[in-house]
């Protein structure tokens, strides 16, 4: 069945299926339908995630097994519950202790029955496997390198706490001829950047990239997943990172016939107004393209913009250091394309240089040239990848994704013309267009996750951490360049979503939001007042005993502090030193993760201890009274965008704990083991509950059966309400950029025009009813920023809790 709304739990030794059958009674009592968990399969011990899994077989002990897992499926049906689970199909844990299909292929070559499992360029390792797991060059570490004996009486190396298995009567050879003689190559941690032969998830090495699209390991690696669909213990499944695959829609058409069409939503950023292909045979995406237009709503396009000047003024930022969006982006990308994917496009060269060689007309494009072919083009793909096969015809929305102007673009690198025409060839290659046999399909596949690893570091990882004029906007699927969604934008989506994807998911909080929903929605505010944020930036740089190391490390801290305001003094310290200390290793402009700078990280967490974590002094109280200021207008953008999430076309995933008011930071600040929140009264809580309790008693109005229509506003305030109505009994209201409503003069007289016939009731205050055709906005948000009217005579949802 298709889930009314599911609830995000993160699953980990600490909080395992018992401890997450304890929360039933609770969540069932919150109105949503099913549960969505984390990976459930054997990962490593002790992951905090469990998307490095080791064994697709079993069920993780470390949670409580497979009868642990069955016992919560049963209680969540006893309370009217269902369970969806996200499953890992593009890669595995590169740790041979753990990983046996992993352990057999090194142990054997090329030629064990699991090599197929794994993407491996053996000939670009003469036969090998580099694995960068050394703390040092391997002379500097040998002495480490021991030689020992399971305790089944199995030889294996050993270094630290890995074991790695011995190829067969290699076992009492010395040491340099022992290394020498396996299957795979110990080496140091650093030459994975330019020698790595294996695919792994984005430039994690500690994780292989699996090879799903071959029928057999499919079969292997969701058996477990199938039984437990066929079982009735899970109802659906979340797909993670579909983009990893060498054919996701090959590889979703499968899965959808092996489950028998059971609801699946894919992890699938779409950028700009890019849609999921329509052949994808899912549900939808997880639902980041509706946090961007529902975080678009609440942020005023006008004060984005001044507000990105008066940080270029503040800042004076370089082109790395993120002053215009595009020149941020292309500067990232092109870092990421020659460090940290170096060995990604050289794989990709190597295999245009075989397809090259074997086609008279190719022969002579030189590998230098193709591969500054391949790098110019990468960095120009304008979305996470094409999607394309090799000797089918790519539709018109694969071809633009390597459009003309980025072909003549990627020439200009070229002095010569005659040698610019390698990028023709490259372009034909990611479209399948060129070349013959397995290599063809080879580079095919292979640029396309390429780019979507390259997107994904470059966009996420790094421009999103450079370009901080307004950081709720540089957000997972968002556009910091394009902030600001307009209302007759945002109905457009919703139109389209209600007509092709109405099952498909919506988030506003997930596991790798870089600040939860309600961080955001504080920080969005400061849109609608650039200058008075300005100034307190000014302020608060001159009130701190200690600066910033930079002036945009400064703007960035000091918003990072706005949105967790209300934290005690210590926790906010100890949030906000690990956030932003993660955000200058990821821009890498001064720090990074493989080539940190002591120092500056020092003055990093000397600045934040003494100004924005600091509980005391002339900043904080003046931050402090800043926040009290914006509160009322907090409170309309955590109202409106929760309720907005929860009534338009979808199906709402709720993270951990944001049916309250939920203030988060990066990973790992958001990944605690989930609490049951206090009694007590909570705004958002009741907004929450009852449009939840709504979508459970009433699914009929809200699934691909019901409509979708926006709700006109007339008068002078008009833009400052969004409504919109579903299969005409429910009416959705929602204020947005309150301050600036407030500047101007509040509502007066502006009016919403209900749908015609009846009396309405809001849900969120049930004594009070309008009539219309029209009711007074500001009579209508007398109480709160935001309204769940319900035609009156309709069932109202029962309290189940």
């Amino acid at each position: 069945m298709t889930p009314t709304a599911t609830y995000r739990l993160q699953l980990q030794p600490d909080f395992p299926f018992a401890a997450a059958a304890d929360a039933v009674p609770y969540l069932a009592g919150l109105g949503v339908s099913h549960l969505h968990l984390s990976p459930v399969l054997e990962a490593v011990p002790g992951s905090g995630h469990g998307y490095d899994v080791v064994d697709h077989s079993r069920v993780r002990a470390e949670l409580g097994g497979e009868e642990g897992l069955r016992d919560l499926a049963a209680t969540a049906r006893a309370h009217g519950l269902g369970l969806v689970v996200d499953i890992v199909p593009n890669h595995m844990a590169a740790s041979p202790r753990h990983n046996r299909q992993l352990w057999e292929v090194l142990r054997e070559g090329p030629g064990s029955p699991y090599a197929r499992w794994f993407d491996i360029d053996w000939e670009a390792g003469g036969g090998r496997v580099l694995l960068p797991v050394l703390a040092g060059r391997i002379g500097e570490e040998s002495d480490r390198l021991v030689t020992g004996a399971r305790d089944d009486g199995t030889p294996v190396l050993r270094y630290g706490e890995q074991e790695f298995p011995l190829r067969e009567g290699t076992a009492d050879l010395p040491l340099p001829e022992l290394l020498d003689a396996q299957h795979y190559r110990l080496g140091w941690w650093r030459l994975a950047r330019t020698e790595l032969n294996y695919r792994r998830f984005f430039t994690v090495s500690d994780l292989i990239g699996v090879r799903v699209e071959d029928p057999e390991v499919f079969e292997a690696t969701h058996a477990k997943i199938l039984e437990l669909l066929a079982d009735r213990v899970l109802d659906g499944l979340r797909i993670d990172h579909p983009d990893g695959l060498a054919d996701p829609a090959g590889y979703l058409r499968r899965l959808d016939t092996a489950t028998g069409g059971r609801w699946t939503v894919v992890e699938k950023i779409l950028t700009a107004e890019e849609t999921l292909p329509a052949g994808w045979a899912v549900a939808g995406t997880t639902g980041y393209d509706a946090l961007r237009r529902i975080d678009g709503l609440f942020t005023d396009p006008a004060g984005a913009a001044d507000l990105l000047g008066r940080y270029r003024d503040f800042a004076g930022p370089p082109g790395d250091r993120g002053g215009y969006w595009t020149a941020t982006v292309r500067r990232a990308a092109y870092r990421v394309v020659t460090h940290e994917l170096a060995a990604e496009t050289e794989w990709l060269t190597r295999i245009a240089v075989r397809v090259c060689s074997g086609d008279t007309a190719l022969r002579d494009h030189a590998p230098w040239a193709l591969r500054t072919a391949i790098r110019e083009l990468l960095v120009r793909v304008p979305v996470y990848r094409p999607y394309v096969m090799a000797g089918a015809r790519p539709t018109e929305a694969a071809e633009s994704t390597l459009p003309p102007q980025a072909v003549r673009d990627a020439k200009a690198a070229f002095s010569v013309p005659q040698e610019a025409a390698a990028v023709d060839v490259v372009r034909d290659l990611a479209l399948g267009l060129l070349g013959a046999g397995g290599a063809r399909a080879e580079f095919c596949a292979r640029f396309a996750q390429t780019a979507s690893a390259l997107h994904a570091k470059s966009v996420e990882d790094t421009a999103f951490y450079r370009y901080v004029p307004l950081i709720s906007a540089a957000e997972v699927g968002g556009d910091p360049g394009r902030p600001s969604v307009r209302p007759d934008e945002f109905h457009a989506y919703c139109a389209r979503i209600a007509r092709d994807w109405p099952a498909t998911g919506t988030v506003l909080t997930t596991h790798d939001t870089k600040h939860s929903g309600d961080t955001r929605a504080r920080i969005a505010v400061l849109s609608e007042c650039p200058e008075r944020w300005s100034a307190l930036v000014a302020q608060l740089s001159r009130a701190t005993g200690v600066a910033a190391p930079d002036p945009q490390l400064a703007w960035r801290a000091w918003q990072s502090a706005y949105g967790c305001a209300g934290l005690t003094d210590g926790e906010a310290a100890g949030r906000l030193e690990p956030a932003l200390l993660k955000a200058v290793r990821e821009a890498g402009l001064f720090t990074s993760w493989t080539e940190p700078d002591p120092a500056y990280e020092r003055a990093v967490t000397d600045f934040v201890a003494a100004g924005p974590g600091s509980g005391t002094g002339e900043a904080h109280a003046a931050l402090a009274r800043f926040t009290a200021a914006l509160g009322p207008f907090v409170r309309a953008n955590v109202l409106g965008a929760a309720l907005v999430q929860l009534t338009m076309p979808g199906v709402p995933d709720l993270y951990q704990g944001t049916e309250r008011e939920y203030i988060a930071l990066v990973d790992p600040d958001n990944r605690h083991p989930f609490t049951r929140p206090p009694e007590g009264h909570d705004d958002k809580a009741g907004v929450t509950a009852a449009a939840l309790r709504l979508r459970r008693d009433r699914p009929e109005l809200f699934d691909e059966s019901g409509t979708y229509a926006p709700v006109a506003a007339r008068g002078p305030a008009a833009g400052h309400c969004l409504a919109f109505c579903r299969s005409g009994e429910v009416v959705t209201a929602v204020t947005r950029l309150s301050l600036r409503l407030s500047e101007e003069g509040g509502w007066r007289d502006t009016a919403l025009t209900l749908p015609e016939g009846g009396r309405w009731r809001d849900l969120l205050s049930p004594e009070r009813e309008f009539t219309g055709p029209e009711v007074a906005v500001a009579e209508l948000f007398a109480e709160r920023p935001v309204a769940l009217l319900m035609r009156a005579g309709g069932e109202a949802p029962a309290d189940r809790g």
